[in-house]
């Protein structure tokens, strides 16, 4: 879910909300309850899942240690658990 930035026109709190994107936007400040508006803010990156990343299996059995150094398997997807 995406996270929207909003201040209160009123108190002039800055808060942030996560909400689905078929939800509208936020009307009321949860402090003073006044009017708030949506900001415009930078963005945020967006994570894609690649398929077939981490297949190769486990580092463990290659070079005895896991992504993470340990000498067991750390539940990371790189160390197999997930993949």
């Amino acid at each position: 879910m995406p996270t929207y930035e909003y201040e209160c026109e009123l108190c002039g709190l800055k808060f942030e909300r996560q909400q689905a994107i078929s939800e509208g936007p936020l009307s009321e400040c949860p402090e003073c309850r006044g009017a708030v508006r949506r900001l415009i803010s930078g963005g945020t990156g967006f994570l894609f899942k690649v398929s077939g990343r981490g297949r190769e299996g486990c580092s463990l059995e290659r070079t005895g240690r896991t992504c993470c150094g340990r000498e067991e398997r750390c539940g990371n997807a790189s160390c197999g658990e997930n993949s």
